[in-house]
Parts: structure tokens; sequence; C-alpha cells
């Protein structure tokens, strides 16, 4: 490529019958100014095309960069989302695990404590049998006592055997409430 140097330094040979010296170099000095704007130009232009092309490769880079980052937040969004989820259900199946534990040890209890409930009965009902059996035979052993000795009964002991056998009525509603 021609520079505005080589059109500046550019050299014609002379005729007799040539140009003329002086309008050749004018119009070369106007073309080299012109082609030195050009020049000049043409450097700068090529400079920005530089520059412009490196801040594109940056720009390509950074949003390779982003949509790489992006790609990596939505890979890990997914597996957050998934990981609780399935932690979720694990806990769901804990709890309902331990719910269904805490309900058999209920019912457990429950059974135990009715059967319990049922020998207590059982066993105050024996009581309160062999309550009133002494009850009575020591009203028998009363009663004989008094006929050995030929007395008759007589109101007092008449009304302890009344007062005993309210006593043991009321021991015995009183359980039966229970």
């Amino acid at each position: 490529m021609i520079t505005p140097l080589d059109i500046q330094n550019k050299q014609f040979g002379k005729t007799i019958y040539g140009y003329d010296a002086k309008s050749v170099d004018k119009f070369l000095d106007e073309i080299n100014e012109d082609y030195e704007g050009v020049y000049k130009d043409n450097i700068e232009l090529k400079d920005k095309v530089a520059i412009l092309t490196d801040q594109i490769r940056q720009f390509n880079t950074l949003q390779e960069t982003l949509k790489n980052t992006l790609v990596v937040a939505q890979t890990t969004a997914d597996e957050v989302t998934t990981s609780a989820r399935s932690k979720a259900n694990i806990i769901v199946e804990e709890a309902e695990l331990n719910g269904k534990v805490i309900m058999d040890n209920a019912k457990d209890d429950v059974r135990r404590i009715n059967r319990e409930y049922d020998q207590l009965k059982r066993e105050l009902f024996m009581f309160k049998t062999r309550y009133k059996s002494f009850i009575q035979s020591q009203l028998l052993t009363v009663e004989e006592f008094y006929k050995d000795m030929g007395m008759e009964k007589n109101e007092g002991i008449e009304e302890q055997n009344n007062s005993i056998m309210n006593e043991e009525n009321a021991v015995d509603n009183n359980i039966d409430e229970s």
C-alpha cells in the first residue's frame, strides 16, 4: 500500500514538452494531504476495530460465563428442591411411624390399665365377699354366744347388727360406683 510519504517523495522526470512541474507538485500535495487523512482514519478505524473486537470477545466470554452460571444455579436449585422434597418425605414418614408407635403404645397402656382395673375389681369383689362372710360369721358367733349364755338379744345388739349391715351396704355401694 502506498503511504503518504511515498506520494510526497515521488519524483517525476522532466521532459521538454512534459507536464508543468508546479501543477503536478500542487496536485501531488493535495493528494498527499487527502491520502494522509484517509491513511490516518484507516489506522484509527483499525485500532477501533481491534478494541471493539476485544470488547466483543470479552462480552462473549462474559455471556458464556453468565450462561454457565445460570445453568449451575438452575441445576443447584433443582438439586436443592429435590433434596428438600426427599427430606420432607423422610420427615413425614418418620412422623407417621412415630405416631403409629405412640398409638400402639397408648393402646397397649389402655389394655394393661383395663386388665389391672378388671383385676382390681375381682380383688375388690373377693375382699367384699370375704369381709361380708367375716361379718356374718362374727354375727353368728355373737348370736351363739348370747344363746349359750341364755341371754336374749337386746335392742342394742340389734342396732349394732343393723349399723354393721348399713356400713357393709355403704361399702358395697361405694365399691360398685368405682
